[in-house]
C-alpha cells in the first residue's frame, strides 16, 4: 500500500498519462454518470479529480447550467491539469489541492452528489470507510454517492488480470500506482441506499460501479 505522500509523487509524476487509461474506465464512467440523476444536481464534489477528464464531462452534458462542481486532489501535478481543463467553466468549477486528509473541506449536508472513480483502490480499508462515512456527511439526505473502483475478476480473463495485477501490487505497489481490486460494496452500509451496483469488464479490466443514496 502506497503511503500519502507516495501516492502524491507517484500522480505528480504520473500526470496527464492518467488519460492513457480512458480504454477501460470510460464505459465504467459512462454507466456512472448515467444512473446518478446529475440532471437534479446543484452541487457536486469529487474526490481524487485526476486531470479534470470526468468532470468536464459532468459540466459539459450532464449537470444543469447553474450547477456547481468542486474538485479535490492530492497531487499538484493533477490540479494543475485541471484548473486548465476547467478554466472555460469560470466560476462553476473550483479545483482545490489537499494534504492528503480524508476530512472533506465541506459543511455537513451541502452537497447533492459526490463521486470517487479509481480512488478507493488506493486507500486501505479504514481510510475507505472514514471517506464513505465524510461523504454520509457531507451529502444532503437523499443525495447520492457515486464510486467507480478496479475490483474482482468475475470471468476467466478479468480473474487472470486481478491475479496478474494484485501479484504486482504485492511486489512493488508503485507498479500499478498504488491501486488494487476490491469490492466496494462491502464499505457502503447503514445509512445507505443501494441504488446501482454493476462490475464491468473492458479489455479484461473488471471495475466496479456503485451509486448509493444517503438516507
Amino acid at each position: 500500500m502506497l503511503s500519502h505522500e507516495q501516492a502524491r509523487a507517484f500522480y505528480d509524476r504520473f500526470g496527464a498519462k492518467q488519460d492513457w487509461q480512458r480504454f477501460y474506465e470510460d464505459p465504467s464512467l459512462d454507466e456512472l454518470t448515467a444512473h446518478l440523476d446529475l440532471g437534479e444536481a446543484q452541487s457536486v464534489v469529487e474526490f481524487g479529480c485526476g486531470t479534470g477528464r470526468l468532470a468536464a464531462c459532468l459540466l459539459e452534458e450532464c449537470l444543469p447550467a447553474h450547477a456547481r462542481y468542486l474538485g479535490l486532489d492530492v497531487s499538484s501535478t493533477m490540479v494543475g491539469l485541471a484548473r486548465d481543463r476547467l478554466v472555460r467553466f469560470g466560476d462553476r468549477a473550483e479545483i482545490r489541492l489537499t494534504n492528503g486528509g480524508l476530512r472533506l473541506p465541506l459543511e455537513s449536508e451541502s452537497a447533492d452528489r459526490l463521486v470517487s472513480t479509481y480512488v478507493l483502490d488506493l486507500l486501505g480499508e479504514e481510510d475507505i470507510r472514514t471517506l464513505i462515512a465524510e461523504a454520509h456527511r457531507v451529502l444532503r439526505p437523499g443525495g447520492l454517492i457515486g464510486l467507480v473502483s478496479l475490483t474482482h475478476g468475475c470471468t476467466v480473463g478479468s480473474r487472470f488480470f486481478e491475479c496478474l495485477w494484485t501479484a504486482l501490487h504485492r511486489v512493488r505497489p508503485s507498479l500499478v500506482g498504488g491501486c488494487r481490486p476490491i469490492a466496494l460494496l462491502r464499505f457502503v452500509g447503514e445509512g445507505w441506499e443501494v441504488r446501482y451496483h454493476r462490475t464491468l469488464v473492458r479489455y479484461a479490466v473488471p471495475s466496479e460501479v456503485l451509486v448509493a443514496q444517503r438516507l
